[in-house]
């Protein structure tokens, strides 16, 4: 018998680290680091992500490489960085809009809350130095793509726990789709205002629109979860 082929060894290169190396513990340690991240950032906008490199930002920052690589191993570690703190900042804005108070104010209330957050997370990205090519890079760069996912995720959970309250009667794999669905919509609406000239605020009350209409419509019918909401709102 012929003997058996061996296989081809994989040519895949494993992907990069994103993890820190380590965490400043002193003043100017932490002053160093944030400077190599306002500096990514500035550099990002600047160049955008495919030159961007370390030792552009080195040069930017005026630190020696091995002063960055003692907190970053590659610039997607820095990417990484930003990913997250840019996803925190536009997660933050999500409690403050979407409410119970919000769910039994009626389709009106939920709409204009919907609206808002769209809005507000537009302004945490543009207020946020290279935030658009940060998205960007979350969303184009596979090695970062988990940062983007896990942050979906976590604000799903939270979400769909929230419409739990909301909407007692609704199913909890329902609920979770449907918060799922919603914030990738909202993530993608903010992408879509940055990538094409159309106007904010049109695209967000649009999106809006059509959002609160499928939420209102996954309402139980009998009006409990309308009563349920409004006596949890109160409690709080």
């Amino acid at each position: 018998m012929p003997p058996t082929p061996r296989p081809m060894p994989s040519t895949r290169k494993p992907p990069p680290s994103l993890a820190t190396k380590k965490q400043p513990a002193q003043q100017r340690a932490t002053e160093t680091y944030e400077r190599i991240l306002d500096v990514t950032a500035q550099t990002l906008a600047d160049v955008g992500i495919e030159r961007l490199s370390t030792n552009l930002v080195c040069e930017r920052a005026g630190l020696s490489p091995p002063a960055l690589y003692r907190y970053f191993p590659n610039k997607y570690a820095l990417l990484s960085e930003l990913g997250r703190r840019l996803m925190q900042r536009q997660n933050e804005r999500v409690d403050h809009w979407i409410t119970l108070e919000v769910f039994s104010g009626g389709v009106d209330a939920l709409e204009a809350a919907l609206e808002g957050l769209i809005l507000d997370t537009y302004e945490a990205t543009v207020q946020t130095m290279g935030g658009v090519w940060i998205m960007r890079a979350l969303r184009a760069v596979p090695a970062l793509q988990q940062v983007r996912l896990d942050s979906h995720a976590a604000v799903t959970h939270e979400q769909a726990t929230l419409l739990a309250k909301a909407l007692p009667g609704v199913s909890a794999a329902e609920l979770v789709l449907v918060s799922r669905i919603v914030v990738e919509l909202i993530y993608a609406t903010v992408e879509m205002i940055f990538d094409e000239p159309l106007d904010v605020k049109a695209v967000a009350r649009t999106v809006a629109g059509m959002l609160s209409s499928h939420l209102t419509r996954i309402r139980p019918t009998d009006g409990r979860a309308v009563g349920s909401a409004r006596a949890t709102a109160r409690s709080r």
